[in-house]
């Protein structure tokens, strides 16, 4: 790869990501959609078109969650072989201390294998294929269906303990001395999973991505390029670099996720594709503390009060003024551990008008208070 080509390359992606000093943390642009047909009888006379221009929704959740990249390698693996990974909460305390939840992802390079997660029977990949574990669950990935590795729990903790610290190179080497060879990177993220990841509700147990081989070269093959680059330099800051990298991968994973969905799909991803949910939920994110009502709403996304409120329910599964009440304590949450402005003065930065109105909407998401949360992210 040519140098400034991997210069700009890496250029153009910070200017096209929203960075957060506070989470460390990239986010690729993810736009809502311009609009598309509404039914008959749904249109409001005079209404605003159905996508909020430039409200990057998917970003904004991303960094509320903090997504931060805790690990990330490259395996080689002979025939045969088998990969065990244990339930992703035994060994997030190795790779990133604090963090709430960790999601996996495999993206693979060359061959196939099959994957399983928990007691779900095995589904086959292949080369280009992305599988995504976003729900901490054990699974494990071989060469052939039944095939075991013959190593402990104990011995996969001692792995992700000894990446984690360094003490293993970034090619790992797995399987016997077999013909056919499976490479794949793995990537591990952080991120939080309380009061409220929309994004975590609407993942599936395994997350299957197709890519065929011999397509053109995209925006993840450079990743991936830029990431086979800094394997042999060394230099310092490779580390840093390849987390960023994998965060990366990672959203642009979600993006190509999103344009897959089948239009019968339900769910939080699902609903940004809505023009009137889609618009509504951009709303609430442009201005989370706005006095929001259904009717303004519905007024403001062009359809009925009962129209927006059943598609809503629908496709996000709770009311619109129960997802701006989640997402006013999910940014409330990130204030409380972050800063140290007053209960009262974060109450109000996210929208109530007092700090019992407040405290009572963070304990019913939360369970907790706000001074509890404070305390007990701060230990």
């Amino acid at each position: 790869m040519r140098s400034g080509y991997a210069v700009q390359l890496i250029v153009d992606l910070a200017m096209g990501t929203l960075h957060d000093p506070t989470s460390q943390s990239f986010a690729a642009a993810s736009v809502l959609p311009q609009g598309s047909a509404r039914r008959p009888g749904d249109v409001v006379p005079g209404a605003p078109p159905s996508a909020l221009p430039g409200k990057d929704v998917l970003s904004d959740v991303l960094r509320a969650i903090k997504l931060t990249g805790a690990l990330f390698f490259w395996v080689d693996a002979h025939s045969p072989w088998s990969v065990e990974v244990p339930q992703a909460g035994s060994f997030v305390d190795f790779i990133l201390p604090r963090a709430q939840h960790v999601i996996s992802y495999h993206i693979i390079i060359q061959g196939s294998g099959w994957v399983s997660v928990g007691h779900s029977p095995p589904i086959e990949f292949s080369e280009g294929d992305i599988l995504v574990i976003p729900h901490e669950d054990p699974y494990a990935m071989r060469s052939a269906p039944g095939l075991r590795s013959g190593l402990s729990e104990k011995d996969s903790l001692d792995f992700f303990r000894a990446m984690a610290a360094g003490q293993l190179p970034f090619v790992v080497t797995e399987g016997g001395d077999g013909p056919l060879l499976t490479r794949y990177v793995c990537g591990f993220l952080g991120c939080e999973a309380r009061p409220f990841n929309p994004l975590l509700g609407a993942l599936p147990p395994l997350m299957r991505i197709r890519r065929a081989a011999g397509t053109p070269i995209d925006l993840l093959d450079r990743l991936i390029e830029l990431t086979l680059a800094e394997i042999p330099a060394q230099r310092p800051g490779a580390e840093c670099i390849r987390l960023r990298l994998s965060e990366l991968m990672f959203v642009e994973v979600l993006r190509r996720y999103l344009e897959m969905l089948p239009q019968e799909q339900t769910g939080w991803l699902a609903g940004l594709r809505d023009p009137a949910v889609g618009r509504a939920v951009a709303l609430v994110h442009d201005d989370p503390a706005r006095g929001w009502t259904i009717e303004e709403l519905a007024r403001e996304t062009g359809v009925s009060r009962s129209v927006l409120a059943a598609r809503f329910m629908r496709l996000v599964g709770c009311p619109p003024m129960q997802y701006l009440m989640r997402w006013r304590v999910q940014l409330a949450a990130r204030l409380l551990t972050d800063g140290r402005a007053k209960v009262s003065v974060v109450g109000r930065d996210v929208g109530y008008k007092s700090e019992a109105a407040f405290s009572r909407s963070f304990k019913r998401v939360a369970g907790m208070s706000p001074a509890e949360w404070r305390e007990g992210r701060r230990q």
